[in-house]
């Protein structure tokens, strides 16, 4: 197998190596220290030094990719496997190599990346691609859903893959609509995806190994009637999941309001799918009504037809913080030494009101 696809291989570990390149010919401009690592909410959480950065991950992959080509080459059920299937195997990690390095390096130069969106549709659009290929996998015991049951059983491993691929479809579409979703909420319907993505191919090998596994006689009228059943709403499982999702989506996409509730000596801004702000109103140093504020690009936050909510970033005020209505052009800008606030009503009186009664109780 992997003299028919020697040159496929080759290429695959030029491409995971190329970051390499890329490091050295930045090498100058690399600081010492760099972030290796983000957590689930895209929050930097793990740093290393610069030769590891450069050097070190891209090596480390490319000893994976060869133990995982080496150890589905040696499987001797994977001999005359659809050679798409075994390039699945091929492709996997290079992808990762040059999503992940180039995240490192953007990072290291000071962009603003925003690894949680990203991870979401390179997840997503890979689940995509596996959903379709998965199907075309032959029975073997490196590539696909390896348990018990399709192991020990063609027909149950081409019934199971069949519906896994649909299912891995979905879930790549779905992890393609939760990229722009609040980071709390996308890292829910991430975990819940997968559970779903592992679990429901195994319960159905399993139910389906129960049904099958009956007398002669029990077969007969079991595979005729109750596992034709059975397969026809696992069929329709992907196209459920895949609405519900969607419909939740949509619920979140219009709705959600933004709420400013006065305190003695200070006010809240409360807003859906996002964090809450409080200010002290003697921190503000400058509060102005305007009638068009400039929103420039979201660098993290929760945005949507309805509401635009977090960090921006701008020509005029460079990093700022907005909580908006998007569909309302006027704002309230409140200044606080070099940050900057941004927010406004549904509509301009609205936002007018806000802007009288933070002046009155700021006095500025």
């Amino acid at each position: 197998m992997i003299k028919n696809n020697k040159r496929s291989l080759i290429l695959s570990s030029v491409v995971i190596l190329l970051p390499v390149i890329a490091g050295l010919l930045l090498w100058n401009i690399l600081p010492e220290s760099m972030t290796t690592h983000w957590g689930a909410d895209g929050t930097a959480d793990g740093w290393s030094g610069k030769a590891f950065a450069v050097f070190g991950l891209p090596l480390i992959l490319l000893a994976m990719h060869w133990l995982c080509v080496f150890v589905t080459a040696a499987d001797p059920k994977n001999k005359n496997q659809n050679r798409k299937a075994f390039g699945m195997v091929l492709w996997i990690v290079p992808v990762v190599s040059l999503f992940s390095n180039a995240f490192v390096y953007a990072t290291a130069l000071g962009m603003d990346v925003h690894p949680e969106f990203f991870t979401a549709i390179v997840i997503g659009l890979m689940f995509i691609i596996l959903g379709n290929y998965l199907p075309k996998c032959r029975q073997n015991n490196t590539i696909g859903i390896k348990i018990p049951w399709t192991l020990n059983d063609e027909e149950n491993w081409n019934r199971t893959h069949r519906l896994a691929g649909k299912l891995w479809v979905a879930g790549g579409v779905i992890f393609l609509f939760a990229a722009f979703l609040p980071e709390t909420v996308m890292v829910t319907v991430w975990v819940v995806a997968l559970a779903v993505l592992a679990g429901v191919p195994m319960i159905y090998s399993y139910v389906l190994h129960r049904r099958m596994s009956r007398d002669n006689d029990e077969i007969i009228e079991t595979i005729t009637h109750p596992v034709s059943t059975f397969s026809k709403w696992a069929a329709r499982l992907p196209f459920i999941v895949v609405a519900v999702i969607l419909f939740f989506v949509g619920i979140i996409m219009f709705t959600g309001d933004v709420e400013v509730r006065y305190n003695e000596t200070s006010f809240t801004i409360e807003a859906a799918y996002w964090d809450d702000l409080t200010v002290d109103y003697a921190a503000v140093d400058s509060i102005e009504y305007r009638e068009d504020v400039a929103p420039g690009s979201r660098l993290a936050g929760f945005g949507s037809p309805r509401l635009g909510l977090g960090n921006f970033r701008n020509d005029e005020f460079g990093t700022y913080t907005r909580y908006s209505y998007t569909q309302c052009k006027s704002s309230v800008v409140l200044k606080s030494g070099d940050k900057t606030l941004v927010l406004n009503g549904k509509n301009a009186d609205d936002t007018k009101a806000i802007c009288d009664e933070l002046t009155a109780r700021i006095g500025k």
